[in-house]
């Protein structure tokens, strides 16, 4: 048997060739990127109308729906106000950038993301009813869910530490509430004491996520253990968790404080897509399905004592839908573009 070489001339050759051939690759992906990214900030025809102009966090004269803006052109992931009787009205720009927000009583909380060159940092900023920052925290991970109390006195959020979604068991969060009152950081929420069933719990696994305030002391959340996730009820003062009910994540309390709007792992579900939006009485522990049937990856807001507002996958990244939480009606699309979004001003009726 024998074996032909190739003359050196024509192994470099063949090299050369496959070096400019890489380099062709690695140049189209770079400007392939590159001209997405300059996609993104040319305003797409038939989109929302975004212009700059003064945003604030008080109590407008006209309710309103504050939210970070999702649709293509200057003013993406930019803070933007809409009346809440017009949602598909014009939007109305801060100029502030968040990854995550939420707002109440001029109180706002912005996770933001600082661009390195080799990696992200991100921060919570918290922010005064002009959108000016008063104090920023680092945090520790990827910005997931951001709450404020109805006094505008707390501020909460949530960050993955480990792993970027709650589908699976492999992540770890981190969740933080500060009083803006006197700066007091309650770095980790995982330092407080669980009650489960009645009893002291610990166990290394622990993680908490999705804070909703009752008040300036009461709050509810998510806590995960050994593979279950827990309705808890927090109290700041005594650093307390005690778990109320089982299959509960991302809770949501109602303006009138009687329920909580939650997202449910449902049997027979996707393991990508595990959740339906529920609603759990706190007084009786009834559980009622929406009529939303798809999978529901975030933290719901209520409008008003009987309606629903939660984000769903969009072409610009996500939509704002609505649904009845009584189980009744359907569901329907309130605004394109659109995600985190608040209510400034009391619902009429």
């Amino acid at each position: 048997m024998t074996t032909t070489t190739l003359p050196n001339r024509t192994r470099v050759l063949i090299l050369l060739v496959a070096v400019v051939l890489l380099g062709a690759v690695g140049t189209g992906a770079v400007l392939w990127a590159s001209d997405r990214s300059a996609e993104r900030d040319r305003t797409q025809a038939g989109g929302p109308v975004v212009t700059r102009g003064e945003v604030t966090l008080g109590a407008p004269a006209a309710r309103q729906l504050v939210f970070r803006n999702m649709a293509w052109g200057p003013h993406r992931d930019e803070v933007v106000t809409v009346p809440a009787g017009h949602p598909d009205g014009p939007r109305t720009s801060s100029g502030v950038q968040c990854l995550r927000f939420y707002a109440a009583a001029g109180t706002g909380i912005c996770l933001r993301a600082d661009r390195g060159a080799l990696q992200d940092t991100y921060r919570a900023v918290v922010l005064d009813d002009h959108l000016r920052e008063l104090r920023s925290f680092p945090a520790a991970g990827i910005p997931t869910r951001s709450r404020v109390s109805p006094s505008g006195h707390l501020a909460a959020w949530t960050v993955f530490v480990s792993g970027d979604s709650y589908a699976g068991t492999d992540f770890s969060t981190r969740t933080s509430i500060v009083d803006v009152r006197d700066w007091n950081l309650r770095e980790n929420l995982e330092e407080f004491d669980v009650i489960k069933d009645g009893k002291p719990y610990r166990a290394p696994d622990v993680n908490v996520w999705g804070v909703t305030f009752a008040d300036d002391n009461t709050f509810y959340a998510t806590v995960a253990t050994a593979g279950q996730t827990y309705l808890v009820r927090g109290d700041l003062a005594a650093r307390t968790l005690t778990t109320l009910h089982q299959n509960v994540e991302c809770p949501s309390l109602s303006p009138d404080g009687t329920r909580i709007a939650y997202k449910k792992r449902v049997p027979g579900a996707s393991e990508d897509a595990p959740w339906r939006l529920y609603v759990l009485d706190l007084a009786t522990m009834t559980e009622t399905a929406t009529a939303e049937q798809r999978s529901i990856d975030d933290q719901a807001v209520w409008s008003d004592d009987r309606t629903l507002l939660y984000a769903l996958p969009g072409d610009f990244g996500a939509d704002l839908w609505t649904v009845p939480a009584d189980g009744g009606g359907t569901a329907g699309r309130l605004l394109e573009a659109a995600v985190a979004p608040a209510y400034l001003g009391r619902a009429e009726g």
